[in-house]
């Protein structure tokens, strides 16, 4: 059984099938999904979807595209969906320097008082870096507390990165594009990294992996991430379902 570790599927592309996906998780091979917000209505959406159905859990947080919409009220809202029963992380937080979506400075501030909501709460966080490997870990370094942990969602950086990472207490994960032909890096990740030190995810309804590329993503499709995983390294694809699951469950204390 897999875990996908970072699925949206409060997406409107799921408002035609979102129940029957769930529904089909056992036939699929999905033990658990982690549903994180976006933002503080999807993070609404992400709690109300793991308080409904009992394999699937919650992290609430406020991506880096909506940054800019972010005030003290937003944290307080977070504080009290945290506080709810299957909310298990806060994320996806972080920085997004492809888009710039929201003014860097104001992605920076609302990263790191979103670490801080972490901090407070003792909840391990799910960061979104795209194009800013260098700031992120500047600032989790700068942040860096007793017993931080996470996961570093879809992972694009480089080896030496990662290590950095790992060392500071977070989990490294593996997303679609790890099946895609030209992905050296990530490709070169998966085989240097333990096990020990993996996630799987899909990030649906996003990065779909070979064979599905192009397609809208779904938490069935992290089987061939996991399977690409287990080619690289050289293992069974039971070895990589069991390993990523406990680390899963170890992160998040289930």
């Amino acid at each position: 059984m897999l875990i996908d570790s970072h699925a949206h599927l409060y997406d409107k592309r799921f408002d035609v099938d979102r129940e029957k996906i769930i529904d089909y998780m056992e036939r699929d091979g999905l033990e658990m999904i982690l549903h994180p917000g976006a933002d503080v209505t999807s993070s609404v959406k992400a709690v109300n979807n793991a308080q409904k159905h009992k394999n699937i859990y919650a992290a609430v947080g406020v991506h880096p595209h909506n940054a800019k919409d972010m005030d003290e009220d937003s944290i307080e809202i977070l504080r009290s969906l945290a506080s709810k029963d299957k909310v298990i992380g806060i994320g996806e937080i972080g920085l997004d320097y492809h888009y710039d979506n929201s003014p860097r400075d104001i992605q920076k501030k609302w990263f790191v008082e979103q670490i801080r909501l972490a901090k407070e709460l003792n909840l391990p966080f799910i960061v979104h870096d795209r194009e800013a490997h260098g700031d992120i870990l500047e600032i989790i370094k700068e942040e860096k507390y007793e017993g931080m942990k996470g996961i570093i969602h879809c992972y694009s950086g480089s080896y030496e990165m990662a290590e950095e990472f790992i060392k500071l207490g977070f989990l490294i994960s593996i997303a679609g594009p790890v099946t895609f032909k030209n992905a050296r890096r990530v490709k070169e990740v998966v085989k240097k990294i333990p096990l020990q030190h993996l996630l799987i995810e899909t990030d649906s309804p996003y990065l779909a992996p070979e064979p599905k590329r192009g397609r809208r993503n779904e938490p069935a499709y992290v089987r061939y991430v996991a399977s690409e995983i287990a080619e690289i390294k050289d293992i069974t694809f039971n070895e990589v379902a069991e390993a990523t699951s406990e680390n899963f469950k170890k992160l998040f204390n289930l």
